[in-house]
């Protein structure tokens, strides 16, 4: 029988974001006592927590989550092991040895940091290992389909490049994800990230699991 490992982190009220995001609100609109039943009330930045990256993130004309093909989001795929890495280094294509056979066998990756560890504390937003410019080049040249990771955003100092130089291709890039020391290593799984089909938006909250056979 299948595992499911869920892979995402928690969304609750007031929980911390990046510095220029609207911060993340969940209330109750309603409850037993006022209309009957309890209903909640969710406002948030579309790049809380577990989520997913859109063409139209980084592009006026691009690709919206909406129009993301499914079979994107659902990938066979494996973890790569970068606990080793220092904070504030660049992943380089180097570091991807050890998984570019499966790379090169259609597989995506998970960049396993352990970064997600920091959460919530404000020190998860800044200081993680990062995608160096060289390996966003590579991920392209090797028409990768997904990159997923557990540090908040690909690279915090060549964002622009990195996010332009993926999403330009139609890398789908999963940011935020969590507990990816649970993934055995050297070994495929299906990696699930199903965004909201938001229409005409830039990215979506996702909820992320591997399915191990």
């Amino acid at each position: 029988m299948s595992k499911i490992i869920d892979l995402s982190a928690p969304l609750y009220d007031g929980a911390p974001g990046m510095a220029m995001d609207p911060k993340i609100s969940i209330s109750w609109h309603c409850t037993l006592e006022t209309l009957g039943y309890n209903l909640s009330r969710l406002v948030t930045s579309l790049h809380q927590g577990t989520h997913m990256d859109a063409q139209r993130h980084f592009y006026n004309d691009g690709e919206t989550i909406d129009k993301l093909p499914l079979e994107h989001c659902v990938v066979k795929a494996v973890r790569l092991d970068l606990t080793k890495k220092t904070p504030d280094t660049p992943i380089t294509p180097e570091d991807l040895k050890p998984v570019e056979k499966y790379i090169d066998q259609g597989c995506s990756v998970l960049l396993h940091t352990g970064w997600d560890k920091k959460f919530p504390d404000p020190s998860f937003f800044s200081g993680f290992p990062y995608v160096s410019k060289e390996l966003a080049d590579w991920f392209v040249e090797k028409k990768i389909t997904l990159v997923g990771m557990d540090i908040p955003t690909p690279n915090g100092y060549d964002w622009k490049y990195v996010h332009v130089k993926m999403l330009g291709q139609r890398i789908v890039i999963v940011e935020g994800l969590a507990q990816l020391e649970q993934l055995p290593p050297d070994t495929v799984f299906t990696f699930f990230s199903l965004p909201l089909k938001l229409e005409g938006r830039d990215g979506s909250p996702v909820r992320a699991i591997a399915l191990l056979d």
